[in-house]
């Protein structure tokens, strides 16, 4: 069968002969051919990839209970319970009470004390579940990650962690940038507007 990227012109040997020639010509493909291929999908960004791995963990983790937890039967205990099953993967030194570096932010030597996950590490996973968990079609006011049970727990790890490792966890306000209205700390200060009038 003859590609249509190829022509054949078959033609007589000349005067008096009886033998036929043919000439094949090759046609190279056009533009047309490349944008028949597939599009690459997009590649997901660093947020969007490690939220997708948290959900395929936490999924992991509802499949291996014993009976296994189905999705839509997960609430709030399971997920208080996968913040305490993730401790054991931690990295962060919290010192016990009755631990001579206990609220040492740089304690001179090693202790005995365990490792457990970071309050900060454990807020921003249940941020990136809770937005997963509706992605995946749940259902907004049956989010378990949303419960206020959840946040109680976060803010109970923070304040102990604060304690036992002596560091602050208190967030910075925000100081919101006035364009056109200077105050009175900076009046001496030069300021610019979006509009500006000069005379000639």
């Amino acid at each position: 069968m003859m590609s249509n990227d190829q022509i054949i012109i078959e033609g007589g040997g000349g005067e008096g002969s009886s033998s036929r020639s043919s000439t094949t010509i090759l046609i190279a493909p056009s533009d047309d051919h490349h944008h028949q291929l597939p599009p690459v999908p997009p590649q997901l960004s660093r947020y969007e990839s490690q939220k997708r791995r948290d959900w395929n963990t936490f999924g992991q983790y509802l499949k291996n209970q014993r009976p296994p937890v189905p999705l839509s039967q997960c609430n709030y205990n399971h997920v208080l319970e996968f913040l305490r099953y993730l401790d054991q993967f931690g990295k962060t030194k919290v010192h016990l009470h009755g631990c001579p570096f206990f609220g040492q932010p740089e304690p001179p030597g090693p202790c005995t004390c365990p490792l457990r996950q970071a309050w900060g590490s454990l807020d921003a996973l249940i941020g990136r579940l809770r937005a997963a968990y509706e992605e995946n079609g749940g259902l907004p006011e049956n989010n378990p990650f949303a419960i206020g049970s959840i946040r109680v727990y976060l803010r109970e790890v923070r304040d102990f962690q604060a304690k036992a490792r002596g560091i602050s966890y208190k967030k910075k306000k925000k100081k919101r940038k006035m364009q056109n209205k200077p105050t009175s700390s900076n009046v001496h200060e030069p300021t610019t507007t979006t509009f500006q009038f000069q005379s000639s």
